[in-house]
This record gives C-alpha cells, sequence and structure tokens, in this order.
C-alpha cells in the first residue's frame, strides 16, 4: 500500500481524494483506531514516519549518556538499576521501529536517516553527564519529562504507535522514580553531595524544558498532529503540566530551580516561567551542540561493530527459509 502511495502521481501532487478525507477525519472524530493497512492521508503517514522515527532514534541514543556511568555506579544496587533503565531504552527503540515499520518503511532505512544525519533525536541527548547527579538528575527530568509527552501518546489514533506506549510509559515511570530516588538519597548526604544535585539540575532544567518542542507559535507539525489526534496536547501544554508539577517535587528535595521568572499565579494556579534559549535549541538540532558530534560516532561505531550479529541473523534466516522451502 506504501508503495502504491510513493508511485500515485495524485498523491506525490498532494491531491487526495475528499471524500477519503473526510471519511478518514471522521474517524479520528470517532476516537477509532488507524491500523496500518487502513488509507491514510499521504501527510497522515508522513507525519507517523518522522515522529515514531525521531522517538526511536531518541531512545537509542538515550542510552550513551547514562551508558557512562556503568562501570562507575556507587552500589551495586544502582548499577543493576541504572543496568535494567538502559536495557529498558534499547527495548523502547525497538518497539517503536517495529510500530514504523507497519507504515511501509524499512529499520535499515530508519537507522540510515539516523546515522547520516537526516533524521533526528531529542536535543536533550547532545548534553554530557558529568557527574552521578546528573544520572539521577535524567531520570528525575528527562524521563519525567519524556512521561509527560508520552502518556497522550497513548491514545494516539495510530494503533500501532499507541499500542507500544502503553508499556513504554509504565517503564518511563519507573525510571522517573528510580531517578528521584537517587536524588533524594544525595541531598541526605555531604554538603558536596547537595552540591552536585544542584548543579545537575542547573544545567538540565532549561534542556528538559525544551524536549516539548518550540513554542506553540513555531511549531510547524502541532496543528496537523492535534487535528488528527498523533497529539493531545500542544508544546505549550505539556511543558506547563511538566513545570507544575515538577516544582513541588523541587521543593521536597530542597533544591531550587534555575529560574528567576519562575513563579506562581494565584489566580490560575499554574507556575509561569521564563522562557528557553531557542537559539540553543535550534543550534543543538542542527548539530551543533556540546555532545551532538561524540554521539554520532558512538552511534555509527556501535552500528558497524554490530554488523556481524545483523550478518549471522540474516544467513541464519535464509537457511531456514531454505530448509523450509525444500521441504
Amino acid at each position: 500500500m506504501y508503495t502504491q502511495a510513493l508511485n500515485n502521481p495524485a498523491v506525490e501532487a498532494g491531491v487526495e481524494d475528499e471524500e477519503k478525507l473526510a471519511a478518514f477525519q471522521a474517524r479520528i472524530d470517532r476516537e477509532e483506531k488507524i491500523e496500518p493497512n487502513d488509507w491514510m492521508p499521504a501527510a497522515y503517514r508522513k507525519t507517523l514516519v518522522r515522529q515514531i522515527s525521531q522517538h526511536a532514534h531518541s531512545e537509542v541514543v538515550g542510552m550513551l549518556p547514562e551508558g557512562n556511568w556503568v562501570t562507575r555506579a556507587p552500589s551495586l544496587k544502582r548499577k543493576a538499576i541504572l543496568l535494567a533503565k538502559i536495557q529498558d531504552e534499547g527495548g523502547h527503540g525497538l518497539y517503536l521501529y517495529s510500530a514504523a515499520e507497519t507504515l511501509g518503511v524499512s529499520r535499515e532505512e530508519l537507522v540510515d536517516q539516523l546515522l547520516t544525519g537526516k533524521a533526528k533525536y531529542s536535543s536533550i541527548f547532545n548534553y554530557p553527564t558529568l557527574n552521578w547527579a546528573d544520572v539521577g538528575a535524567v531520570g528525575w527530568l528527562v524521563d519525567g519529562a519524556a512521561i509527560m509527552n508520552q502518556i497522550p501518546l497513548c491514545r494516539c489514533s495510530f494503533g500501532p504507535y499507541s499500542r507500544a506506549m502503553i508499556r513504554i510509559c509504565k517503564e518511563e515511570s519507573f525510571h522517573q522514580r528510580q531517578g528521584y530516588d537517587l536524588l533524594v538519597a544525595m541531598m541526605k548526604g555531604t554538603a558536596e553531595q547537595q552540591e552536585m544535585v544542584q548543579d545537575a539540575v542547573n544545567r538540565l532544567w532549561w534542556p528538559a524544558l525544551m524536549m516539548f518542542g518550540p513554542s506553540d507559535k513555531d511549531s510547524k507539525h502541532s496543528a496537523d498532529s492535534m487535528k488528527w489526534k498523533i497529539k493531545r496536547f500542544t508544546n505549550d501544554e505539556l511543558r506547563q503540566k511538566f513545570v507544575d508539577a515538577t516544582v513541588p517535587q523541587a521543593k521536597v528535595l530542597g533544591i531550587s530551580l534555575p529560574d528567576p521568572d519562575l513563579k506562581l499565579n494565584e489566580e490560575t494556579g499554574h507556575w509561569e516561567h521564563g522562557e528557553p534559549d531557542w537559539d540553543e535549541f535550534y543550534n543543538t538540532i542542527k548539530g551543533n551542540g556540546i555532545c551532538n558530534k561524540q554521539r554520532m560516532k558512538d552511534r555509527i561505531k556501535a552500528h558497524e561493530d554490530g554488523a556481524w550479529v545483523r550478518e549471522a541473523a540474516q544467513a541464519y534466516a535464509a537457511k531456514q527459509a531454505a530448509k523450509k522451502s525444500a521441504a
């Protein structure tokens, strides 16, 4: 079906059957799930491939910042927790690549887009993890932001994506809690440990707010994603939910958040906050962040080092297919 769509001049020209478009939107409005074999607008498919693949890439690249700390975790318990989390992230990438494949794009193509820089991943993973407190801050802030972003995706209109998100969100909840628990333990420690926590939060707070994407007025994709119910909330709405949930947690921890404009609006009940540095955000997205080059170097090396595994799997599959054919 995907190949047919690509070879259809009308679709390529952006012209689609108005009746089909209306019927499709009616299904969306009725909260029906769209499945891979169902008819869908080319733009809907393209949006899903972009979003799901970027999500998958982010899960896989997201294993790298914390991977540096596996050998340096301060206890066996913390090492086991961190290993389990990193393994979860790899699984999330697997679920999401599989969901994207149902849209007619191969995993090889998706991975190639990541490794050649054609596809993006979350900007947050281009920041370094400089001390052990960063591992906790990543769990608390980064996975906390991810949960806020991803829970509504459990109700995404595209069936395979929404179903994959159910398990992913359960595991991300664990990741957020382990991060917060780590920071609580450190805040009960020495003055030096407390300073490490504050330093980590100071560096990761603004990048965490950027994870929700640009402000609604600057977002290119939000309107269509909301119309098609791929997304349920705008970028700014999700960012506000995250701030409202996180400020009380910071107070319990006994740390300050690095935003001089942060204040409670008594009338709305929301915490007003400052504006992230969007120039920094776009510069990072373009590949000029602190760790962009290192992250891609590591991913390319891992891909090349794993070539023998892929080749062995393909050879085994071909052998099994030949046996079945001969029988």
